[in-house]
């Protein structure tokens, strides 16, 4: 009878450590949600907020396809941001419904790749944005480096 309740001793320990296992796994997996929410919510501020803008300001200097825009967003920002082509292209697609880009393909016959370029009425709205936005960036720029000196000067 003893064997017997060692071994009823035992499982039921194997069940309360699975149980435990459980909670801390949920647990983890919580808190590893949180962390990938808050990295979208900032990635969001660059895609959502900047993107559009930043576009427009490639778009001005030359016309470029989706891929280079992104490449050259990249190479400006020395790797720091690479927007993925899969932000770029539906932004692309918008701005051209709105008439501030137009989209030529290369080879019209092969389709193989379409070139966008600034249209005039995207001009006006890239400069008119550019204007609005300066102040907005300068102060983000100033809280950023409060937050940053507060965070990691101290």
């Amino acid at each position: 009878m003893d064997n017997f309740n060692l071994h009823l001793s035992s499982i039921e320990d194997i069940k309360e450590e699975e149980k435990r296992l459980q909670e801390e796994y949920k647990q983890k997996l919580a808190e590893l949600k949180k962390i990938q929410k808050e990295k979208e919510s900032v990635g969001q501020v660059f895609t959502k907020g900047l993107l559009p803008i930043y576009v427009l300001h490639i778009l001005s200097i030359s016309p470029s396809n989706g891929n280079d825009i992104s490449t050259k967003i990249g190479e400006r920002t020395s790797g720091l941001w690479v927007p993925s082509t899969g932000g770029i292209y539906p932004l692309l697609k918008k701005l051209e419904k709105d008439e501030y880009i137009i989209g030529e393909w290369d080879n019209p016959k092969k389709k193989f790749q379409k070139i966008y370029s600034l249209t005039d009425k995207g001009l006006v709205e890239y400069e008119a944005r550019r204007h609005l936005l300066r102040p907005k960036i300068e102060e983000a720029l100033r809280v950023f480096k409060i937050i940053y000196t507060d965070l990691y000067k101290n």
